[in-house]
């Protein structure tokens, strides 16, 4: 599945779901990722509740709900594969405008990086 074309067809809701080192899972609301040359995926995130899971515990789910009638969709089982703060970059990928201000007032971000080790449909777990 080509996901740049995917992400940039489709808009919707996207949640992403991570559990810490002893299994305590958490979902978050995201916005799509950035599908990187390479395949790989990016998330801007702050140093919240996902991004600590994820410093525990390298899977994740993300799922995708088209804004379509019915349930159209995907589910990407992630792993995280690295991360960087190179604040240029995080700005560049960021889509949601705040004020300098405002930015800095909600704390540091990162840029995570993940492996898409599986795609499935939003219903009925078919290989996407």
């Amino acid at each position: 599945m080509n996901l740049q074309a995917y992400f940039s067809e489709h808009s919707g809701i996207g949640v992403l779901s991570t559990a810490d080192g002893k299994g305590m899972v958490d979902a978050a609301i995201f916005s799509r990722p950035h599908v990187m040359e390479d395949g790989t995926l990016a998330m801007v995130m702050r140093d919240r509740l996902t991004h600590k899971n994820l410093q525990e515990n390298p899977h994740a789910v993300y799922l995708f709900i088209e804004a379509t009638a019915g349930y159209q969709g995907v589910r990407l089982f992630l792993k995280k594969i690295g991360e960087d703060n190179n604040q240029e970059l995080i700005e560049q990928m960021t889509r949601r405008t705040l004020t300098p201000e405002e930015d800095k007032a909600k704390g540091p971000k990162f840029m995570v990086y993940f492996s898409v080790e599986q795609i499935l449909k939003l219903i009925r777990g078919e290989e996407k």
